[in-house]
């Protein structure tokens, strides 16, 4: 088993996103530092567009995870929902 990653900047705007992604992915863990907010999960994580929507009130493209983003680890897959890390095996 592989841990996947992503890690953010760490602001107002990534805070309701990292609770979107905490509440999908249970066995997710976070990592907070002074500047940046990293999660790990074990060989998946999903991150759903409806799920960030409803921690941030409004509408979201998930392509807005960009804007913040410092780094990831895994294989990508993203759908206009979904955006999923994983390590294939």
């Amino acid at each position: 088993m592989s841990n996947v990653f992503i890690a953010f900047q760490r602001n107002e705007e990534t805070r309701c996103i990292v609770d979107a992604i905490l509440a999908d992915n249970p066995r997710a863990t976070v990592n907070l530092q002074p500047a940046m907010v990293k999660i790990d999960a074990p060989d998946t994580m999903v991150i759903r567009r409806a799920s960030v929507e409803e921690q941030i009130g409004r509408p979201f493209n998930l392509q807005e995870l960009h804007i913040n983003l410092i780094t990831l680890t895994g294989h990508i897959e993203e759908t206009d929902d979904d955006f999923t890390l994983s390590w294939k095996h």
